[in-house]
């Protein structure tokens, strides 16, 4: 995994360190069945205890160097593993933040998430793994093969058949085992995905009492996710017996070989004590190395994943010369503009656009839903490229300029508001983090905020909770509001921001802006006609066309599907109130 290249430069030293020490360990470890022959042998069988205490004293002085030398690995290695993942969840958060909305559209949120975390953790636990057992089982598993062999060759035999049978085993679990947890993660993201359409949408749920349909969905997600899981358990469980039984056979064949020699005096009992011992270090590591690519098979899966997302190349590219303005400031062009989303087939959200918005013009944007409004201002700010056709930004194309300068022009707020966690001062920072009180106190009355604002105990420090849910639809967008002026751009796009705002208060908020924007370009989205009538020009769309594009009085002369907007949702009105006269 080429992510992982950085990692390793970075922590290969301690990662070396903590090898070291747990081959200190190991070696203490290996050492041990060979004094206790030589006590058996030696000290027992001649009756010399000063031998048996020197030798006993010797152990125990291995034994408290190889705890000092475990204690030292664990410490370094669980340093290593958490700053590693640490700095992995960092990088991989800034990747997704660096990524364009065609790159992003390409994963599921819950994905996202999941690989953010849970991946992030496997990846984690493998590499803690390989500086405490991972290392440490073939070391002991090869130490004790050589030290087997060194005490007694005839015994040996054994392990030529034991070791290969076992080894055949560890390759048919890893590579059976892979596919499975890889699916298991996939149905984590699916109970992720679900977890978080209902938290998102737990008012609808409660409005619409359908506890038990969500319930429900959760319960599918949760089991498909206990199934596979226990599948690949399953799977991978079925070898671990396979290998105890092969290494437990091979010692009863130590035991049954060795009596038979020692009844023919050719070796001593310590050898066989020995030999046993090694025999059982090299299970344990045989079963250690199993559940080392059961680990590996895990986290090979979600490296992967992660690796999915560091591999994509961010679609958007730039000049890196700065961009300077040809134009007057402000200026927003569309030439012969169409648009499609990735991965979509059909006609084109937008065909063949053509229209300019001039500094200091307002500009409103109507048309039915699905008409492509919201798809057509995401191709100012550089969302997204078109698919054809030019947008340019005070007189240069928007591909070339840098997302971060060109952005840093536009302020939006979108049709979805979205207010974080954090106080409202907070919150309207957001959009200017140096901005001072009397800027954001500006901004939050141009925007009809400051009196519920002001209305508070805490004022400006009042918290705002998760998604803003302790603030009514129309208090979010106006702090929404708030956050885009505070900005000061030169160009503002207003998406639908005000539909669940009152009339009375709607107006006050336009009235306000028509101050404010005098000196920049104003694009303004709306379901209402009432809200875009006073415009400087109206842009009609209708199925990703322009319809229609001037004045309120223009249009109504000229504009078929204006005027059946107007007519929809104003006429009737009035034709009513005649009718009662």
């Amino acid at each position: 995994m080429k992510f992982l290249q950085p990692y390793i430069r970075k922590h290969w030293k301690m990662f070396c360190i903590a090898v070291l020490f747990l081959t200190f360990e190991a070696i203490c470890d290996l050492l041990q069945p060979t004094i206790l022959s030589k006590i058996i042998d030696v000290g027992v069988a001649q009756n010399q205890m000063d031998y048996v205490l020197r030798m006993g004293g010797l152990m125990l002085l291995i034994t408290l160097f190889g705890a000092i030398s475990a204690s030292l690995r664990s410490i370094i290695a669980s340093k290593v593993s958490q700053k590693f993942a640490a700095e992995l969840r960092v990088d991989l958060f800034r990747k997704i933040q660096s990524l364009s909305f065609e790159n992003i559209d390409q994963f599921e949120r819950a994905s996202l998430i999941t690989r953010l975390t849970n991946d992030v953790t496997q990846v984690q636990n493998f590499v803690n793994g390989l500086m405490r057992i991972f290392v440490k089982a073939p070391l002991i598993c090869i130490g004790s093969l050589i030290m087997a062999v060194r005490l007694n060759m005839q015994l040996s035999v054994v392990l030529i058949v034991v070791v290969p049978l076992v080894a055949i085993f560890i390759l048919l679990n890893m590579k059976i085992g892979f596919p499975f947890f890889v699916r298991v993660q996939q149905a984590l993201d699916r109970v992720n995905l679900v977890m978080r359409e209902y938290l998102s949408g737990v008012r609808v749920v409660k409005a619409f009492n359908r506890f038990d349909v969500e319930v429900e969905k959760f319960d599918q997600a949760n089991q498909e996710f206990r199934a596979r899981s226990t599948t690949a358990m399953r799977v991978m469980s079925v070898i671990s017996p396979q290998i105890a039984l092969v290494v437990n056979l091979g010692i009863i064949a130590v035991l049954w070989i060795g009596g038979w020699r020692v009844d023919q005096g050719q070796m001593q009992v310590g050898h066989i004590i020995a030999f046993i011992n090694y025999m059982t270090q090299i299970l344990f590591s045989l079963m250690m190395i199993s559940m080392i690519f059961n680990m590996f098979v895990r986290a090979r899966a979600s490296a992967e994943r992660i690796d999915e997302v560091f591999m994509q190349h961010n679609t958007m590219t730039w000049s890196e010369t700065t961009k300077t303005a040809t134009t007057a400031k402000g200026r927003v062009d569309f030439e012969n503009v169409s648009f499609a989303y990735a991965g979509t087939s059909g006609d084109p959200v937008l065909k063949s656009l053509t229209f300019s918005c001039l500094p200091g013009q307002t500009i409103g944007i109507i048309g039915s839903t699905g008409a492509g409004k919201s798809s057509l201002i995401h191709l100012i700010p550089r969302f997204y490229d078109t698919t054809s056709g030019t947008v340019r930004v005070n007189g240069e194309d928007v591909r070339q300029w840098d997302p971060k300068k060109l952005r840093e022009k536009i302020a939006i707020v979108p049709q979805k508001t979205v207010l974080f966690s954090g106080s409202v001062l907070q919150n309207i920072r957001y959009g200017k983090e140096d901005a001072t009180p009397q800027e954001v106190e500006d901004a939050a009355k141009i925007a009809e905020a400051h009196s519920f604002i002001m209305a508070s105990p805490e004022g400006y420090e009042s918290r705002i909770g998760q998604g803003g849910v302790n603030f009514s639809g129309g208090q979010k967008q106006r702090l929404s509001i708030a956050r885009a002026l505070v900005r000061q751009p030169e160009i503002l796009i207003l998406d639908d921001c005000t539909s669940a705002v009152d009339v009375a208060t709607e107006a006050n908020i336009k009235a306000a802006l028509k101050t404010y924007a005098s000196g920049l370009t104003c694009l303004l989205i709306a379901q209402r006609i009432t809200s875009v009538m006073d415009a400087d020009r109206i842009l009609v769309l209708d199925d990703g066309e322009i319809v229609g594009m001037g004045t309120h009085e223009e249009l109504m002369l000229n504009c078929t599907v204006y005027q059946e907007i107007f007519q929809s949702q104003l006429g009737k009105e009035m034709d009513k109130h005649v009718a009662g006269r």
